[in-house]
């Protein structure tokens, strides 16, 4: 039997993170901290007893100083029912198992406990993704896997109902980040330690004409008047509830005691058959 081949290289990625740390380029998960304090912000729970998935644990372990901080590997190290809240902060893009990572965490809470996800989406790097699909095309007649596939809205969503969360929320939104050339985007990836770590990835040596030609193109394709170019990043947030006995649940379709009509003080008019 063939054995499937995973989507991410974890030596690769750890490495990639480990060279990362050194000089940490770390806007996109500030901006996603201060998303989620504006999500619990909302919410009208106290929370005692947090914990965060990251492979950034001092920046996480700073905004929640009580937390219990632990590492995104396959087996996540939570014990079961122990949390009132879990942030899986900046790292389920990367997983192999989203599904496994996300019935841990849920495990992970107590009944009516609260779960907050931040991830790149779909959308992330669009133009950096066209840009180096059309130089490869171009140079070598195919193309390769460069940047990491990332789930749409609407599949994540789905994701969070199959792990088994109540009242499941996804929703999200894009920045768009201007850099002064393709190559100081490329820094900023590496800084972020986001470089590519598919196991797919070309182990060969890439010709530089390669880049070379997809930095022209992004100049071509999207630069302004003064020579700058966008890159978009998705960012997605996912937000469920450990199932609880206290939640509100959805009626069962005809148990209605009301008519719409009478409530929107209207005639009713019956379809026909």
């Amino acid at each position: 039997m063939t054995k499937a081949l995973l989507l991410t290289d974890n030596a690769a990625l750890w490495r990639n993170r480990r060279r990362s740390a050194r000089a940490p380029v770390m806007f996109l998960e500030e901006h996603a901290l201060e998303e989620i304090k504006d999500r619990l912000s909302m919410v009208n729970k106290t929370f005692h007893a947090p914990a965060v998935i990251s492979h950034r644990p001092d920046f996480w372990r700073s905004a929640f100083g009580d937390a219990h901080v632990v590492a995104d590997e396959e087996v996540l190290d939570l014990d079961e029912a122990a949390h009132d809240l879990v942030i899986h902060a900046m790292c389920l893009h990367w997983s192999n198992d989203p599904v496994g990572q996300l019935i841990q965490a849920r495990r992970a809470l107590q009944p009516d406990g609260l779960f907050l996800a931040a991830l790149f989406g779909g959308g992330t790097l669009a133009e950096l993704r066209a840009c180096l699909a059309q130089a490869e095309a171009d140079l070598r007649g195919g193309l390769s896997a460069r940047v990491a596939p990332m789930g749409e809205i609407r599949d994540l969503g789905a994701l969070l109902q199959r792990a088994g969360f109540a009242m499941p929320v996804a929703d999200g939104h894009s920045l768009t980040v201007s850099y002064e050339s393709p190559m100081h985007l490329m820094h900023d990836l590496r800084a972020m330690g986001e470089s590519s770590a598919l196991s797919a990835r070309p182990r060969h040596f890439t010709p530089r004409g390669l880049f070379h030609g997809a930095a022209d193109l992004y100049q071509q394709t999207h630069g302004d008047d003064a020579g700058r170019i966008p890159a978009t990043f998705e960012l997605i947030f996912l937000t469920g509830w450990s199932p609880a006995d206290n939640q509100p649940r959805p009626l069962r379709p005809g148990s209605a005691t009301a008519r719409l009509a009478d409530a929107l003080g209207t005639q009713e008019t019956p379809l026909r058959d």
